[in-house]
């Protein structure tokens, strides 16, 4: 793992974006073409707002990407809370992105669980059976999770689906994530997380005993191509 602390969380912000377009055109010189999965929240916003300017946008062959999600709340994509609907506000609206490379973590008049299913299969229809993404974007809670891999929840024991539903009882709602298996398998993952709010997780994740279920993060673990941008007040 490659930890990066700044001083400076537009130096953060802006070093992402550059991972972004370089990434992006090392896969598409490759592959010709980029498939991502993105977190919401509020360490990405950002970093999709910038991606979105004019000096990243025209870096970047759009119609050239596959956009998926980490994970979402089981809302209607109109919603606030809905992590799609931010980066379409932020990101995906305002650049030339082909409509049908798009796939939202959420269908109207389907089950949570159900749609995990489909959703795996539309992941295959695109990365193929190996299910290797170009790169995924990650954040961290205070708690330690990411994605939607939450303490002591029974989808961090999960090895074989790909993506996966379950109602998150302290939240009284559904959520739907990629499982920590298809996250690992990433040519190149990005964990961002800053704040003092994020110290002490932070300090487990990176230097604690290993014990995922309290700390999730931790069962990222992939050793190559593995970064992680922070700043000195998460990192202390």
């Amino acid at each position: 793992m490659n930890i990066t602390v700044f001083n400076d969380l537009e130096k953060l912000y802006r070093k992402a974006a550059d991972t972004f377009v370089d990434l992006s055109k090392e896969a598409i010189r490759k592959n010709n073409r980029f498939t991502v999965a993105l977190s919401g929240g509020s360490s990405p916003k950002a970093i999709f707002k910038l991606l979105a300017t004019e000096e990243y946008a025209g870096k970047i062959e759009w119609n050239k990407l596959y956009f998926f999600w980490v994970d979402e709340r089981w809302v209607p994509l109109d919603d606030e809370k809905s992590n799609a609907r931010m980066t379409f506000e932020e990101l995906l609206n305002q650049v030339p992105v082909t409509k049908d490379h798009i796939f939202p973590m959420y269908q109207e008049g389907i089950l949570p669980e159900d749609y995990a299913k489909e959703y795996e299969q539309q992941i295959k229809s695109v990365l193929g059976k190996e299910g290797i993404f170009d790169f995924i974007l990650l954040g961290m809670g205070d708690d330690g999770h990411t994605a939607s891999l939450f303490p002591g929840e029974e989808v961090l024991d999960e090895n074989e689906k790909w993506v996966s539903a379950y109602y998150l009882k302290p939240q009284e709602m559904f959520r739907i994530t990629l499982t920590a298996p298809l996250i690992n398998k990433a040519e190149n993952i990005l964990v961002v997380a800053f704040g003092e709010s994020k110290k002490h997780a932070l300090n487990e994740v990176l230097q604690g005993e290993y014990n995922p279920k309290l700390y999730p993060l931790q069962l990222i673990h992939k050793k190559e191509g593995f970064q992680f941008f922070t700043d000195e007040k998460a990192k202390g």
